[in-house]
């Protein structure tokens, strides 16, 4: 086995740096923080040259080298395709995908994203929105973010606009009592509710089957709010 002498690994290590270092800031900040499909290759292409071109001697620094900027280049023009045409795009980066429509989840969306519903409620948190009942849209971008749209009444609104007090409400936030046709049930002891109260509220919605629902929360004012298992996209 062949090994680096300590000032070849060093001189290599320099190299690799400074010449990744230019040709990530020549293909910009979107190759970093916005990771599409293409992108994601990309990165980890680059990555692996980087990490050849320092420890491999077999690979020579001149060609180390020409790897990288050939691949920064391709991605470069794959950059301008993206901008230039609309087709392009689509193959490169793909669609974003609408996840909920008109506040209803759709579900053969979110199967097509491989997202569940723990993974859409996380990302809706991260877009400061607690209960599913806020939303009127929410679109899984090509980056892997979730872009929302409250609907009109959640919008901007605080308590003091809506001279609600912190009192009114029952509970602090949106809690999952169905999930794909199943009850959580250990939820609905934590907010002291029952399997007999659940049915009573799925009958007053025309819901005879808990098998029919797909997802459905106790409000904080505690309301229930359901989406059954019939809202596809069309």
């Amino acid at each position: 086995m062949i090994h680096l002498n300590l000032p070849e690994l060093l001189g290599r290590i320099a190299i690799g740096f400074i010449v990744l270092f230019v040709l990530t800031r020549i293909m910009g900040r979107k190759e970093i923080s916005q990771m599409t499909f293409f992108n994601f290759v990309s990165a980890i292409a680059v990555g692996s040259i980087t990490a050849n071109l320092v420890v491999n001697q077999n690979l020579s620094i001149r060609n180390g080298v020409i790897a990288l900027v050939g691949w920064t280049a391709f991605t470069l023009l794959m950059g301008f395709m993206d901008m230039k045409s609309k087709k392009a795009r689509k193959v490169l980066t793909g669609d974003p995908i609408m996840v909920i429509k008109e506040g209803k989840i759709v579900e053969s969306a979110l199967a097509k994203c491989r997202l569940d519903l723990d993974s859409l409620k996380a990302m809706l948190r991260r877009n400061n929105v607690f209960s599913l009942n806020e939303v009127d849209y929410a679109t899984f971008e090509t980056n892997g973010k979730l872009s929302v749209m409250k609907k009109d009444e959640k919008q901007g609104l605080t308590k003091k606009d809506m001279n609600i007090l912190s009192s009114s409400n029952k509970y602090p936030v949106g809690t999952e009592v169905i999930s794909d046709g199943k009850v959580v049930s250990q939820n609905l002891t934590k907010l002291n509710l029952d399997q007999q109260w659940l049915d009573q509220q799925l009958q007053q919605a025309g819901i005879d089957d808990v098998s029919k629902v797909f997802y459905a929360e106790v409000e904080p004012d505690g309301s229930l709010f359901i989406d059954d298992k019939e809202n596809q996209l069309h």
